[in-house]
């Protein structure tokens, strides 16, 4: 129960802290604590029974707010891999560099300075954490310091001062935050971490950058309401057979795309080599399996948190190396000189006799390894003269002491083990046990030759001076032996710690071959298997999808997926409009959001796409201006995607139900205030079909060229038998305040409009409380939800909706000639 608590606070919840206490009465005392991005006290519970599947990270923030914007300086350190990193850069008003860094680390605490006022700069980067998902824990402004900085990295950081000292003083305030992030974590307390962190600068740059918002929208990472592993992206990809390792690897993987075409092409390379070559796959795969997490194992040992049991694990996952290596090397296929120089290079030196070849030899000389299979992890007793005395005494002993077990038996005249026991208790240490059944026949004998220590249900337990002196021998010669066994684990987990940096390579290969052949694995077992892209540096080439599905849609069980085309192509459809009837798919083809909470949040999302978008952006916005009046929201619309074509210049697909965007695809619309010509902008349209005789509407979900031109809600309306005066009364309506071409769309001559309004002969008052009438029933006609509901429910519905609004159109003449 305490397992399941502690991974609830600590890996679901991510907002609290956890402090385990010891003590009774007044009198308790603090023994460890743990956050969501520092778990190290406690991860023998959490990761006890399952595996580590993320590394968490703590960042450090200390803001510098100026005139010209905020510059942030930032820090992290992932203790799991005990790597330190420090940036420094200027954000705009909503955070956006922060946010995405923080994404692409998985942090899950962030540090911030106490502040004495809650200005609204502040509050925006508290929000801005709590889009991503990050525990805020407030510390005094007086840890957020540099002093002493580079003396206390100089004990944590391997390697020399120098270059360390050259790196802090490239920054102005991100050493003050680092500092709050030594005193935060007490690394300096922990003298396994001295001289096993390395420090990086973090930069911005090295991967593509993400927000919270495309992170949840594209389901990248799983989320406690998926109804299958397949509803993300991490959940499909997720064949990793290493323990714990691979699935960190993926994880850091999806939350860090690669920019670098050629690193790019390197990996596409390698999964291609184990998609072709299914022995090799198969083969890897076998070996992997039997890798315990390094990474984890290392830690513990450094921490000397360590027993044999983790360097046994440790020695299992050394002697599979050479059999991954000769795997690899029967590999003969087109990329056989990249694995060489990729795995078989590193592998080789990793494995000689000055590396983990002498880690085994240590193991082998010092782990008795036949006592494995007894559960037993015992140093061997031929690793240590002192231990080899300490054992021949300990079996000499236990042979007199056998020996005077059958002698006692034969005195007694009871047959050894079946009347005559020898147990050994921690209360009594060895001692001789016969039934009560047995011991009226040796009363006489028990009383003179020997001392009864206990009469109980179980027998009579007795011994004699011979037993007790040769019992406590024992007990003295086992105490020495486990002290010296201890020292000597001590001695083997010390060892084992030197091999610290021969293992941490080995780690990052094996967890980096675990993820590419868990691509191969997914690419080439789908019922359609993947395709290999052709990936061109960012500022060359078009976008070019052919057949392309959604891997998370087509994976559930219930789908049938309709692949679609996509071309963003330069010039022409670099800004695709995309328009078509409500489920008709337009989310699933742009891979977007299931739907916006609130105007507010879709308008804070919109403004970090303008804010942070470069025309190396690919920008997905999905029904925009939704949340609002209809001319709010299509004037915001119209003005977002001007500003997208002209000034950012980012590829983008923009899902939307204003059809009357479409207009900004036509070369001739009189936009009067349209002096410069728009290009570049194309529409689509998801298609749906209606049949003339069944009258059913059918959604294809196939993306086709050109805006889409029809009106589905109002079939939908005819379908479900609304009164034909309320049908004919919407198309009206719709032919009144929606007509798709585009000249009349962006016409600013109120002249041209076609079909102007008829007089009619009622009270203004009583056209526009009907009207409101009319617009509640439209409304709650919409909100049913048709799908799931059988015919006769949904004609009851709307038979109820139908009677209500009748007796609404008592109080309006203009409402009542519709019935």
């Amino acid at each position: 129960m305490f397992e399941t608590i502690t991974r609830d606070l600590l890996l679901e919840r991510t907002d609290h802290t956890l402090e385990l206490y010891e003590g009774s009465g007044s009198n308790w005392r603090l023994v460890k604590s743990a956050s969501p991005g520092n778990l190290s006290s406690f991860e023998d519970v959490l990761f006890a029974n399952n595996e580590m599947q993320d590394t968490p990270v703590v960042v450090a923030l200390l803001p510098n707010f100026r005139e010209n914007g905020c510059t942030v300086g930032f820090s992290y350190v992932d203790l799991t891999k005990r790597i330190l990193g420090l940036a420094e850069f200027l954000d705009d008003s909503h955070f956006t560099n922060v946010e995405s860094a923080l994404v692409a680390l998985g942090c899950k605490e962030c540090l911030l300075p106490l502040e004495s006022g809650k200005s609204s700069e502040c509050r925006t980067l508290s929000d801005a954490l709590t889009r991503c998902g990050v525990m805020v824990t407030e510390r005094k402004k007086t840890e957020f310091k540099a002093r002493d900085l580079v003396q206390d990295l100089g004990r944590l950081v391997k390697g020399s001062i120098e270059p360390v000292r050259d790196l802090v003083s490239g920054f102005e305030f991100a050493p003050a935050a680092l500092g709050a992030l030594l005193s935060y974590a007490e690394l300096l307390a922990d003298e396994g971490n001295y001289g096993n962190y390395s420090i990086c600068r973090y930069n911005l740059g090295s991967y593509m950058r993400l927000d919270s918002a495309a992170m949840r929208a594209l389901n990248v990472l799983e989320s406690k309401t998926d109804a299958n592993k397949n509803f993300s992206l991490f959940g499909l990809m997720n064949r990793t057979c290493t323990a714990g390792m691979g699935k960190r690897l993926l994880h850091m993987w999806l939350k860090q795309p690669l920019l670098d075409v050629s690193e790019i092409n390197s990996r596409l390379d390698l999964v291609q080599a184990f998609v072709e070559d299914t022995e090799l796959r198969q083969d890897l795969r076998q070996h992997l399996r039997r890798i315990s997490d390094i990474e984890r194992l290392m830690r513990n040992i450094q921490r000397t948190r360590a027993g044999l049991q983790h360097i046994v694990k440790l020695y299992q996952s050394s002697i599979r190396v050479p059999h991954i290596k000769s795997a690899l090397e029967k590999y003969d296929g087109q990329f056989s000189s990249l694995i060489k120089e990729r795995y078989l290079d590193p592998f080789e030196l990793l494995t000689d006799d000055d590396h983990s070849n002498k880690f085994i030899a240590l193991v082998e000389t010092s782990v008795d390894l036949d006592q494995l299979e007894n559960g037993e992890y015992m140093i061997s007793p031929s690793y240590d003269d002192a231990l080899a005395t300490l054992k021949s005494e300990q079996e000499s002993l236990e042979r007199q002491i056998h020996n005077l077990h059958k002698q006692t038996a034969f005195d007694l005249d009871l047959p050894v083990d079946k009347a005559l026991k020898l147990d050994k208790g921690t209360q009594f240490g060895h001692v001789f046990r016969i039934t009560k059944k047995e011991e009226p026949k040796v009363r006489k004998k028990l009383s003179t030759q020997f001392i009864v220590l206990e009469t109980r249900k179980d027998g009579v337990k007795f011994t004699n001076t011979k037993l007790k002196k040769l019992g406590d021998q024992y007990q003295k010669v086992l105490e020495e032996y486990k002290n010296c066994q201890k020292e000597l684990v001590n001695r083997v987990v010390q060892t084992t710690a030197t091999f610290s940096e021969v293992f941490e390579h080995l780690a990052g290969f094996l967890s980096e071959l675990d993820v590419l052949l868990s691509f191969a694995d997914l690419a080439s077992s789908c019922p359609t298997p993947y395709t290999r892209p052709r990936i061109t540096p960012p500022d060359v080439g078009d976008i070019v999808l052919e057949g392309s599905r959604h891997p998370c849609v087509e994976a559930q069980d219930w789908v049938n997926f309709i692949p679609n085309d996509c071309r963003l192509v330069r010039g022409k459809s670099w800004f695709q409009i995309i328009t078509g009837p409500n489920m008709g798919g337009k989310s699933t083809f742009i891979r977007q959001l299931r739907g916006v909470s609130t105007f507010m949040q879709e308008m804070l999302e919109t403004a970090s796409i303008l804010k942070g978008a470069t025309e190396n952006s690919l920008v997905i916005i999905d029904e925009l201006g939704r949340g609002t009046s209809t001319y709010d929201g299509f004037g915001l619309a119209w003005a977002i995607c001007e500003h997208i074509v002209e000034a950012i210049k980012a590829p983008t697909l923009f899902a939307t139900h204003f059809h009357e965007l479409t207009a900004l695809a036509h070369e001739n619309g009189n936009y009067e205030l349209q002096k410069k010509q728009i290009v570049g902008v194309a529409n689509y349209h998801v298609s749906a079909h209606i049949d003339s005789s069944s009258r059913k509407l059918t959604m294809l979900y196939k993306v086709e060229p050109g805006a889409c031109d029809q009106s589905f809600g109002i079939h939908v309306a005819e379908f479900a038998n609304f009164p034909e005066s309320v049908v004919a009364l919407a198309r009206e309506k719709a032919a009144e305040l929606e007509d798709f071409s585009p000249t009349s769309i962006i016409s600013t001559d109120a002249g041209q409009e076609e079909g102007s309004k008829r007089k009619r002969g009622y009270d203004a008052d009583d056209i526009s409380r009907g009207a409101a009438k009319a617009h509640k029933f439209l409304k709650e006609f919409a909100e049913l939800p048709l799908e799931t509901m059988d015919l006769k429910q949904a004609l009851q519905q709307v038979t109820k909706l139908k009677d209500d609004l009748q007796k609404d159109a008592n109080n309006s003449e203009w409402l009542q000639q519709f019935f």
